[in-house]
């Protein structure tokens, strides 16, 4: 099995999402998956320009030159592609959404009826690789994912696939705490649930609702994420005035 994330922070190696990743991934390849996790922001990814060329002019394919020749077949050749992203302003970030406009070509300009009555682009490949989620929000409650959850629910049924997983982290600043003597152990727990889930996506394609369960769990309360989250931004707002 072959399982790819496109990792669509504006952060990219530094992201806190990455962390979730990588901890899924392990999971991932302790059951055997091949894995690869690639930096949206790193690519070269312009925007899509609406003008249909990738259906008329050359269907299959962009007429854009740029990092996409790559990954649209990286896209098409997983057998799990994993969209790995923050929430910014209550939806996906700027660049990942910019890579999931540049997937058209994956599609046939012709519209169908699907199985609920509504009507999507047909596909141009027989087989679509599965989709899941991995995201973390800087605030706490897990109503923050509200949108992007419908939003890939949405895509899964563009791109005729099924979403396999959903994995949401509120209260995503906690990753930087990562030394502190009370949120230590609190992550660890957190992270070896991360692997199973990883394990679980390779063995079963999905995961048990014992460890969805778990993974929303919240791991401090949100009075005290809120209490300490502001007095760090009145911190870094005075270590950051001009004068």
């Amino acid at each position: 099995m072959k399982i790819t994330v496109f990792s669509g922070s504006h952060k990219g190696r530094e992201g806190n999402t990455l962390i979730m990743v990588e901890e899924f991934l392990k999971g991932a390849e302790e059951a055997g998956a091949e894995t690869e996790n690639i930096f949206l922001i790193e690519k070269n990814i312009g925007y899509c320009k609406g003008k249909f060329e990738c259906w008329l002019k050359t269907p299959g394919m962009c007429t854009m030159r740029d990092d996409m020749d790559d990954l649209l077949p990286a896209f098409m050749a997983s057998d799990i592609a994993v969209f790995a992203c923050p929430v910014y302003f209550d939806n996906v970030p700027a660049v990942m959404k910019n890579f999931i406009d540049r997937l058209a070509p994956v599609l046939l300009p012709h519209f169908e009826e699907d199985e609920r009555g509504e009507y999507r682009h047909a596909k141009r490949y027989e087989k679509f690789p599965k989709i899941a989620v991995i995201s973390n929000a800087g605030l706490p409650g897990q109503t923050n994912f509200e949108v992007e959850s419908l939003f890939f629910r949405r895509l899964a049924r563009t791109f005729h696939t099924e979403l396999v997983a959903e994995i949401y982290r509120e209260e995503g600043e906690i990753f930087r705490g990562k030394s502190n003597i009370i949120l230590k152990p609190l992550l660890g727990k957190y992270k070896k649930l991360l692997r199973c889930a990883g394990r679980e996506i390779v063995e079963n394609q999905k995961l048990s609702e014992k460890v969805v369960r778990e993974l929303e769990k919240q791991i401090v309360p949100a009075s005290l994420y809120i209490k300490f989250g502001n007095e760090e931004w009145d911190r870094l707002c005075e270590q950051n005035r001009v004068d």
